[in-house]
């Protein structure tokens, strides 16, 4: 129980790689936010976990093992979180940015097939927004936490001084 199977540089490393695999992998997928997690999400995410353990731990199966893999992945999503926060650059490439989903009330339908975003979420957060109709949305955003912001055609829109300017100058 208390002794190495596999050397501990090894499961630093493996751990180390399998975190930088799975968050790349999980950046690639789109976005997604926790609560709207599907069934078929869940039992990836448990099969993951399963599949990944040997990957990190190798033929280690003592205590020890598993605590410095887990170490290894609470330092790297520290580290990587301050990282994040300081480096807007790493911010986009960890996070991504928001995409518009809906303008002028039309969907938008490329980049919703590109963030796995299908027409019936949409509507349905149309409605949760208390808006009854798609064509109502001037426009809806795709946060980076996997949150939809819409804003209604019948709101207010207001220009600041400089876009106003730049907008006539582009005009003249």
């Amino acid at each position: 129980m208390f002794h190495f199977g596999t050397p501990l540089w090894q499961i630093v490393v493996r751990a180390s790689v399998v975190y930088v695999g799975l968050l790349a992998g999980f950046r690639l997928l789109g976005k997604r936010e926790l609560g709207q997690m599907t069934v078929f999400d869940l039992v990836l995410i448990l099969l993951i976990a399963n599949a990944v353990q040997n990957a990190m731990v190798g033929p280690d199966v003592s205590l020890q093992g598993g605590l410095v893999a887990a170490g290894v992945l609470l330092l790297l999503d520290r580290g990587l979180s301050i990282l994040r926060l300081s480096t807007p650059l790493f911010g986009r490439l960890f996070e991504g940015q928001p995409t518009v989903v809906i303008q002028h009330g039309r969907p938008l339908v490329g980049p919703m097939r590109r963030q796995g975003l299908s027409e019936e979420d949409l509507e349905m957060a149309v409605r949760e927004h208390g808006i009854a109709d798609v064509s109502s949305v001037e426009l809806a955003v795709l946060e980076n936490d996997g949150s939809i912001s819409i804003v209604p055609s019948s709101s207010k829109t207001f220009q600041s001084r400089r876009r106003r300017a730049r907008a006539v100058r582009r005009r003249g």
